[in-house]
């Protein structure tokens, strides 16, 4: 099977890698110069649990890659995916099965414009990584990855690559209702990122905190709104606050993906997960105050830094 990494950074690395360990042809796919000169150089160095290891493997820019792929994961930043559907266009079949496995919300509307829908496999992963240098990754977790097949006619098609990351030590599973699981994600990325971010702390830090089950629950309550009138998703608060609870013990004193962004100078996916429960709030009648004073205070922040953010879709 060959397969694509669109976006190999952290995450994406760390999925490229087990997924050639599992026995795929897999190539990974990024724009950054000298991550693909180390790596093609010099192999991915990946740490992976504590455990440290080197792996040859295909790097190139998105454009040079010529041939079709079976599968593509897309592992862009938010922003990033438009730009990059663009980009590997030329590698899509008609039989090209896209599996995103982003952060945030809205994607599959994006990916509506540039492959047929049945082709599209939504998920998520609780998997976290992060970049030490150029070709230097690491990576943390023990899964699952859940996905589901947008057109409920290719759920065969899902099973093969549940499968697949099964045997690559992915823990994938199939999910019968991967909204509710994106939205359960989200509400991680918009607690856990957003507040590590704004309080400048890791996720130990910031859950030792007295006031962590207030801001939970607010932000949460938000989140779940917009979740039932928008895609019928039922989000249980309390039950929500434990499963956040129970994944930061887990997780402990880890730096999230948005606290990582800013530290580089990087912008951050705050309109695709806060900013989008507020926007999406707006346009239901209703008022979502947390998440936006989040997603302002995020974008200050930006500002301060001299970042500067666009939201594409």
């Amino acid at each position: 099977m060959k397969i694509a990494i669109a976006g190999s950074g952290a995450l994406g690395c760390g999925f490229g890698y087990h997924l050639q360990k599992g026995g795929a042809d897999v190539t990974l796919l990024d724009n950054w110069e000298q991550h693909i000169k180390t790596i093609s150089e010099k192999g991915l160095t990946i740490s992976v649990n504590g455990s440290k290891d080197n792996q040859e493997m295909d790097i190139c820019r998105p454009h040079e890659l010529k041939e079709k792929m079976d599968v593509i994961f897309v592992f862009t930043k938010s922003m990033g995916l438009k730009s990059m559907m663009e980009s590997i266009e030329h590698i899509i079949g008609p039989d090209t099965k896209i599996v995103c496995l982003l952060n945030g919300l809205g994607h599959l509307k994006t990916l509506e414009k540039y492959i047929n829908r049945k082709n599209i496999i939504m998920g998520t992963t609780v998997w976290t990584a992060g970049i030490d240098a150029p070709g230097h990754t690491h990576f943390n977790g023990q899964g699952p990855v859940e996905i589901q097949n947008s057109d409920p006619s290719e759920k065969e098609a899902t099973i093969e690559i549940v499968d697949l990351l099964q045997k690559s030590g992915l823990n994938g599973e199939y999910s019968e209702n991967v909204n509710f699981t994106i939205w359960r994600k989200a509400c991680v990325n918009g607690t856990m990122n957003a507040l590590c971010t704004i309080l400048d702390a890791n996720i130990e830090e910031v859950f030792a905190t007295p006031t962590i089950d207030s801001m939970l629950r607010n932000i949460i309550k938000e989140f779940a709104t917009v979740a039932k009138h928008q895609d019928n998703v039922t989000l249980n608060v309390e039950e929500t606050i434990s499963y956040l609870k129970s994944l930061a013990d887990k997780v402990g004193a880890h730096y999230p993906s948005m606290h990582q962004d800013l530290n580089n100078n990087r912008p951050t996916e705050i309109d695709f997960l806060n900013g989008e429960v507020a926007e999406a709030s707006k346009k239901l009648g209703l008022e979502a105050p947390y998440c936006q004073q989040i997603t302002d205070l995020i974008h200050a922040k930006e500002a301060i830094l001299g970042i500067t953010t666009t939201k594409v879709k």
